[in-house]
């Protein structure tokens, strides 16, 4: 049985359908990449994880570690080895430290050398009370390269002791060492994670020895083409882009850019049953999915342009960067692959080709099934499934706490370890030193301050140079705790009060927690803009108020439930110490400016059914339609964040981990369920104030009931 088709040489937009069009267009990204492709190799160039490029912009340990970049020999490597012996150190084992000592000490020769009078503090090698252990710390400059270029070769230098005789190399330069050979590597490894992630699910969707390609290919097209667009912005505009921000690009990108492909594809299936000639069949296609393809696009956009406000600079520097992701996904989505899918013709759908003319059957299907049990039971569908997230969302009373620096690690590396072993036989040397500038006129008066500070065991002075005089304070207490955090502030607060010395605490667990309350503030400024930029993208595309708001509601339950889950996850299964301070920010922003896209996607199409069959039959008529490719778009984009599941780091585990489960959540219950059942319940009040929320007079003069639906066409 045929359906209506339009006439098959006729283009709703003249020259838009010609034959050279596609060629054209193809021909342009050919271009482009020539350009780009040499560009996208440069990003990690300029990728950076200094802590001056991503600690908060107005933060004391920022103005701390740009002064020791700045200065000469500053910004030391600061390694921490601990020998220690169960049964106690022996004569041949304090031999062997004092030897490893003098060999690095030789190797490593500081390139500033200390003023006269510095350096007479003790001898550089220390016992501990109990006779099991033994420490020193060396100071390796910056000039002999990076944490990480030299962490190996320091390690390996002491690798020659006596029989169980034990050495734990730790300290922060061991610690950004290990970090950095965590992120070794990472982008091709999530790159070709992602690429095989999307490929399986491509071809699992289509069921086509060829159509899962394409996507493939658009998209990769569109991830190099990102790639070089932030090379450009740290170029031209400053841009910080780290490790991790570099991995949440290629995660972006492929995620949104293969959603906006399975979308697509479904409105060209259909419009290729209706127009034989395929050119005209994709602008039918885009005319249909483009709004709500822009839409989405223009919403997570506009979420991520809000981190510009942060003052961590890490997360504001994923502002441009994701933007400039999903900007080149759009575009490359829009353009080259409408053009692959036209070139290729209706073969690339083989073995399932879309025949022009031939009706498509109209089964109830999955999700039209799924529907009718919805409208006949709308009531129950809506509490159901709020009270599933509501038990979800109880998991946010779990360990919610900040997750400590040395517990970032899904296996605990040697300068973690090594730190428990420190303070396990220097209780009084256990916290990591803080360092102190002020001016060389008032270092005395304020090492006198440091050392009567509470939580203090330690305050040493360190070199003077370029109008600033350095003091290394160490505490008593563990890295990254309360107490710790405790010192920290009372320092601060002591130093700043010597009139003139212009006193700035900084160091690792000061940056910390720093970044800890600098986070803290950007999400109470960022969050609400987040919500207020995607309530008016929502309201602009709906033209309506009630539709958004109940959307954005839905959302944010969502995001609830998916971090109360997550919370039980990381704290019973997983035994995770915390979550990482940015987790909440990113997952927020993630959830809600990706998670509100299903409900855009399903909310667009029922508007638009609305119009010819009335609110109800509109979000039947849109679930059943859309069901399945939402579904789809919704598992890709879940088991792409998965990817980051894979990677060693505990942040970036519970990033992936809580966005997928919550993109899952959005597409299988709050879209599927929650949304069409709340849209039946209120019916076409759902539109307010829009003309399709008004009721239908008829002929007798009376108004129908809200459930009365007729089709606005009949208004």
């Amino acid at each position: 049985m045929a359906v209506n088709a339009a006439p098959s040489g006729k283009a709703p937009s003249g020259r838009l359908a010609g034959r050279w069009v596609p060629w054209l267009v193809i021909g342009l990204w050919v271009a482009l990449a020539v350009v780009m492709v040499p560009l996208s190799g440069m990003l990690s160039s300029v990728t950076t994880d200094r802590a001056a490029d991503t600690l908060p912009a107005g933060a004391e340990s920022t103005k701390v570690a740009v002064l020791e970049g700045s200065l000469p020999g500053g910004e030391d490597n600061t390694f921490v080895f601990v020998y220690h012996r169960a049964g106690g150190m022996t004569d041949a084992d304090r031999a062997t430290v004092e030897r490893h000592y003098e060999t690095l000490a030789k190797r490593y020769p500081p390139k500033v050398a200390a003023p006269a009078g510095e350096g007479d503090e003790g001898p550089p090698t220390r016992p501990s009370t109990d006779g099991k252990a033994m420490m020193f710390t060396l100071d390796v400059s910056k000039t002999y390269g990076a944490p990480e270029a030299i962490v190996g070769p320091v390690r390996d230098a002491a690798k020659d002791r006596p029989a169980g005789l034990e050495l734990d190399v730790t300290g922060p330069a061991a610690i950004d060492g290990d970090m950095e050979s965590v992120f070794d590597g990472i982008d091709l490894q999530v790159l070709l994670i992602t690429i095989i992630v999307v490929a399986l699910l491509l071809i699992l969707t289509y069921r086509s020895p060829v159509l899962w390609f394409i996507p493939l290919v658009a998209v990769g097209a569109a991830a190099l083409t990102a790639m070089a667009t932030v090379y450009l912005l740290v170029k031209g505009f400053g841009v910080v882009v780290n490790d991790q921000n570099s991995a949440l690009l290629t995660i972006l990108v492929f995620g949104v850019g293969t959603d906006y492909a399975l979308l697509l594809i479904a409105r060209y299936r259909e419009t290729l049953h209706h127009h034989e000639n395929v050119r005209v069949a994709m602008l039918h296609a885009l005319r249909s999915a483009a709004p709500a393809i822009v839409a989405s696009a223009a919403t997570v956009v506009a979420g991520l342009l809000c981190l510009l406000v942060a003052d961590l600079n890490s997360t504001s520097g994923l502002g441009p960067i994701g933007a400039a992701g999903i900007l080149c996904a759009l575009v490359a989505m829009l353009t080259l692959f409408p053009a692959l899918l036209v070139v290729l013709g209706r073969r690339i759908f083989w073995p399932a080709i879309p025949r022009f003319g031939t009706a498509v059957a109209e089964k109830p299907g999955l999700w039209g099934r799924l529907g009718t049990a919805i409208s006949r039971r709308r009531w129950v569908a809506a509490l159901a499934s709020l009270g599933v997230l509501g038990v979800l969302a109880v998991g946010l009373a779990g360990n919610t706490g900040a997750l400590r620096q040395q517990d970032q690690f899904l296996d605990a590396p040697e300068s973690v370890t090594g730190f428990t072993v420190l303070r396990q036989h220097f209780p009084e040397l256990g916290g990591q030193p803080m360092t102190i500038f002020t001016r060389p006129a008032y270092q005395e008066r304020v090492l006198d301050v440091a050392k009567g500070t509470p939580g203090v065991a330690q305050a040493v002075p360190g070199q003077t140079s370029g109008g600033w005089a350095e003091i290394s304070v160490f505490p008593t207490d563990a890295p990254d705790t309360v107490a710790e955090y405790d010192t920290i502030k009372r320092m601060r607060t002591a130093v700043h009060a010597v009139s003139g010395a212009e006193a700035i605490v900084g160091g690792p667990s000061a940056e910390h927690l720093d970044t800890e309350e600098t986070t803290s503030r950007d999400e109470k400024l960022v969050i609400p803009l987040v919500l207020a930029v995607v309530l008016l993208v929502l309201g602009l595309l709906l033209r309506a108020i009630a539709a958004p708001l109940i959307l954005m509601a839905t959302v944010i339950v969502s995001f609830a439930a998916a971090f109360g889950g997550s919370v039980f996850v990381f704290d019973t299964i997983l035994g995770f110490k915390g979550i990482d301070s940015s987790v909440p920010l990113l997952a927020f922003l993630f959830l809600v400016a990706l998670g509100v896209d299903y409900n855009i996607f399903l909310a667009s199409r029922a508007r638009e059914e609305t119009v010819r069959l009335g609110t109800r039959e509109g979000m039947l008529k849109a679930l059943s339609a859309t069901g399945g490719v939402i579904t789809s778009a919704g598992i890709v984009l879940a088991a792409t964040f998965a990817v980051l599941t894979t990677l060693p780091l505990v942040m970036l585990i519970e990033v992936g981990f809580l966005v997928a489960f919550g993109v899952l959540l959005d597409a299988l219950l709050v879209r599927s369920v929650l949304v069409p059942a709340l849209t039946l319940l209120i019916g076409r009040r759902m539109w307010w104030p829009s003309r399709l929320s008004r009721p239908v007079e008829r002929p007798d003069g009376q108004r129908p009931p809200v459930d009365d639906e007729e089709p606005a066409l009949q208004r």
